[in-house]
């Protein structure tokens, strides 16, 4: 389903979707269009889109096709999701001591439109660090 949603080619483009988007929580997925975890990643994008187009818009973007922020923001796994309002990285808390992106793969689509409403409701309150309403560190994984 990653054909659905917008591509960013360049840097350029990733750029300027930050910049330009002042009223709307920026949601860039940063992996490989061919990546299984980002398959499943792209098709929970792909159903919460038209849900959160009044408070976010989503990006996808090749790490290969644009390397430019791959040493900027750690961007080693195979698919990360990082959050940006008004130029500003959103940095959020899961419980897993990266507070910068999410690193996996989420498949439940209510759960990511939870993720991004949080950002969205402490970004407009001017916080750049906001806490998970899940938290996903492993103790509570048995």
């Amino acid at each position: 389903m990653s054909y659905f949603l917008p591509h960013l080619t360049n840097g350029w483009q990733v750029d300027m979707a930050i910049l330009s988007e002042e009223e709307r929580v920026v949601v860039m997925r940063f992996g490989h269009d061919w990546d299984p975890q980002c398959m499943i990643m792209d098709e929970t994008l792909y159903e919460v889109a038209e849900k959160v187009k009044n408070f976010a818009v989503i990006y996808l973007v090749d790490i290969s096709e644009v390397p430019d922020f791959n040493t900027m923001y750690e961007l080693y796994d195979p698919c990360t999701t990082m959050f940006f309002f008004r130029n500003k990285h959103m940095m959020i808390d899961l419980g897993t001591g990266n507070n910068n992106k999410v690193n996996w793969a989420i498949e439940d689509p209510q759960e990511l439109i939870d993720m991004i409403e949080v950002v969205f409701r402490g970004a407009r309150k001017g916080k750049g660090l906001v806490l998970s309403v899940k938290d996903y560190s492993t103790k509570y994984k048995y």
